[in-house]
């Protein structure tokens, strides 16, 4: 299971900055350090290529991995990882050696997120198919958990190749980091939930809402069982998107109308008592999407964290 703070009813991470505007390493590094100082369990970052919209305009943040590896440097305590890695922009055993890596520096604390991959302009701009997503995704899965655990692999498939691949040196962990996956959908939840550690919904998934998180649990519960494993065994999370003072509403890579949710929002008591209500839902960990995305948002965060350890 992810780290949670002790007496804490459930995990609590934050999301770094993206695309909502321009940040340079001095100030991630420091909302990071803010974030670990503050009392959050987890900081995430997440793996993208660039985004353009229908305004004309193209965003696009700093490489996900070498951000990844300089987090894990600057902080010491909080477990960090990609929110989610897209399989489709690594070769599998690159992945793999890359998520080895950042668990070494870290100690030990890294969260290996893994998913297929959306946005057809990223895939377009790296040449990279965007056809047949999910079998891509299982062939690569394939290949990096079991570099992960074992350290070796002989494989050719359909889409990917490793052979007599061997990955050294091995992770910091014995088995390799856990392993959170970004998706509900059938045939990844089918592939990933007999190996998987954790499973992440987005916050238009459930609607921003510990009301919206039943019926997606349901299916997960479902699928984990077919698959052998005690729901219970598998960590539930979501991200959940926060509005702070000066929040004028967060711009993501997705501009899709279906994305746009009422934020999390009030005084340090409702937003504990709202995470609670998460936890009562049976969610372990969320991931904050905050906005403003700043250092003094990150830290004005800290007494409802300090709220959540009072029970």
């Amino acid at each position: 299971m992810m780290p949670r703070t002790p007496g804490r009813p459930l995990g609590v991470g934050v999301q770094l900055p993206e695309v909502e505007r321009e940040v340079r390493w001095p100030e991630l590094r420091a909302i990071a350090r803010t974030a670990e100082q503050a009392g959050f369990d987890s900081i995430w970052f997440g793996d993208h290529l660039l985004y353009r919209y229908e305004s004309g305009e193209t965003r696009g943040p700093w490489e996900a991995w070498t951000t990844l590896a300089g987090l894990a440097e600057a902080t010491e305590r909080v477990a960090i990882g990609p929110l989610v890695a897209a399989t489709a922009f690594h070769h599998p055993f690159m992945l793999a050696k890359q998520a080895a890596t950042v668990d070494e520096i870290s100690g030990g604390r890294l969260v290996l997120g893994l998913g297929a991959g959306w946005n057809p302009v990223e895939f377009a701009a790296l040449g990279a198919p965007f056809d047949h997503r999910i079998s891509r995704f299982e062939e690569a899965f394939t290949i990096v958990r079991t570099l992960l655990r074992d350290g070796y692999i002989d494989f050719e498939g359909e889409f990917f190749t490793a052979r007599d691949a061997e990955l050294l040196p091995r992770p910091a962990r014995p088995g390799g980091p856990e392993i959170l996956i970004g998706s509900s959908g059938p045939r990844m939840l089918a592939a990933t939930l007999p190996y998987a550690h954790a499973w992440n919904a987005w916050y238009a998934d459930t609607r921003n809402s510990p009301t919206g998180v039943g019926a997606l649990r349901d299916v997960v519960d479902h699928a984990a069982r077919e698959a052998g494993r005690d729901p219970a065994s598998i960590e539930r999370t979501v991200a959940v998107q926060v509005r702070m003072p000066g929040g004028t509403g967060r711009v993501m890579g997705d501009t899709d109308p279906k994305m746009t949710v009422a934020p999390l929002e009030g005084s340090p008591e409702h937003m504990a008592e709202e995470l609670r209500a998460y936890a009562r839902e049976g969610i372990g960990h969320v991931q904050l999407v905050v906005d403003p995305i700043t250092e003094a948002s990150v830290a004005a965060l800290a007494p409802v964290l300090e709220l959540l350890d009072r029970g």
